[in-house]
């Protein structure tokens, strides 16, 4: 999401923030850690950020000691996915909507009862939706104004920048398309830090007032302190808001991580949840694999992601659909390629596979090997084409030829992308 803003609010590059993206490595596998509201908010916590006091429950009984501890006239039920929408949500059992205000215990057991359990369907979940295992109570707030609050890294800037708009609480992508002038971007000075005349600047643009400005001042200050030492790549805060007594909070967050300091966040990225992630993604994180699940029929293993991204592009062009991006990676070993191949086959939407390796690092003979182990080990019954180059190329060859094994070889990746796609006609 952020990047887009950017990209209006300062001519920089577009991408959508909210999605995983695909951050390959030859060593180790990266992916975008996604935190659960109540996760955020712990982190936040723990750097004096303003947030609303709740509590976690996992049983609809635990509601009420709930509802009692926070001893709030009003409390805000809320199914923990990772997903936005919540509250336009639905649930497989029939209940609506993930975000529910009520004013007991009782009602608030009731609700969960109606939550945990069930699968919530949203906008941005699949279709069959993800299942709710945790719900997180809190207390509510009586605010006047909704305000939107950022911080995240920005290639145009060469460093982070904190955006703002008093227009929280809403799709911020769509406040930069229609007022675009209620966006205000400010540059950091990495070595510095944001300074209080920025912050104060800031927070008078955004309508604060009185005694709130510096209140306003200090959330910014410790968003930014979470920002680089947690090393996260964005802290969006949607809402940041304003209570009718002056007070301001942080109710909910949005928090991107630099998968390259996961050795020296441990803490955080233990937050993982692998519940919600495609089964298949975390067995080949296990393996040292990067694999993305698609909708097409043609299974690919490839080593290094662009050869992935090309084998997949060319399959298209070819009339075919692509099963998977699957990248093996630079120094893949045999046992690396029974495991790709386990990833592959466990796909029943799969039909063919093609095999696309370069053997800079890796060599030829060792896909071979592990090409032929697997195919024995896993009883393959699909058509199977091989296209392989470089490092031992013709003892690779020659071991899949005299496998006896029904697979088919190719000279480069044009005819093996016809090879697979006509396998299937």
């Amino acid at each position: 999401m952020l990047g887009r803003l950017v990209s209006n609010a300062s001519k920089t590059y577009g991408k959508n923030m909210l999605f995983p993206a695909l951050n390959m490595s030859n060593k180790t596998v990266k992916y975008n850690l996604n935190l659960h509201e109540y996760q955020s908010k712990e982190l936040m916590d723990k750097f004096g950020v303003n947030i609303q006091n709740w509590r976690l429950i996992t049983d609809p009984q635990q509601a009420i000691n709930a509802a009692k501890e926070l001893n709030a006239e009003e409390i805000v039920v809320k199914a923990q996915v990772h997903a936005g929408g919540r509250g336009k949500g639905h649930f497989t059992n029939g209940y609506k909507g993930g975000v529910k205000l009520c004013k007991s215990g009782e009602e608030a057991m009731e609700i969960s009862n109606n939550m945990l359990g069930s699968n919530l369907i949203t906008k941005q979940t699949p279709p069959e939706g993800v299942p709710v295992n945790k719900i997180m109570i809190c207390e509510s707030l009586d605010f006047g104004r909704e305000l939107y609050f950022a911080i995240l890294l920005d290639r145009a800037h060469q460093g982070p920048v904190m955006v703002a708009s008093p227009q929280g609480g809403m799709d911020i992508e769509a406040v930069a398309e229609e007022t675009p002038e209620a966006i205000f971007t400010v540059p950091i000075d990495i070595q510095t830090g944001p300074t209080d005349q920025q912050t104060k600047d800031l927070a008078i643009k955004l309508g604060f007032q009185g005694d709130s400005i510096a209140r306003a001042q200090d959330q910014m200050q410790r968003l930014y302190k979470l920002f680089v030492e947690s090393d996260a790549t964005q802290v969006e805060i949607n809402p940041l808001v304003e209570t009718t007594k002056g007070d301001v909070y942080c109710v909910d967050a949005k928090i991107n991580f630099d998968d390259s300091a996961q050795y020296r966040q441990k803490e955080i990225f233990n937050y993982r949840d692998v519940t919600e992630e495609d089964p298949r993604e975390v067995e080949a994180s296990k393996s040292g694999l990067n694999y993305v699940g698609m909708d097409g029929n043609i299974g690919c293993m490839v080593n290094g992601a662009g050869l992935a991204m090309a084998t997949m592009d060319i399959i298209k062009l070819h009339g075919g659909e692509p099963a998977n991006f699957l990248d093996v990676g630079g120094g893949a070993s045999e046992n690396q390629v029974k495991e790709a191949f386990k990833l592959v086959t466990s796909d029943p939407k799969v039909q063919a596979i093609l095999v696309n390796i370069f053997g800079g690092i890796v060599r030829c003979d060792v896909i071979a090997n592990g090409i032929i182990n697997a195919c024995k080990e896993l009883t393959l019954d699909m058509p199977l084409v091989v296209r392989l180059a470089g490092t031992n190329v013709d003892k690779g060859y020659a071991l899949l030829n005299e496998s006896g094994l029904d697979i088919s070889t190719a000279d480069d990746l044009e005819q093996a992308a016809s090879k697979a796609v006509a396998s299937l006609k």
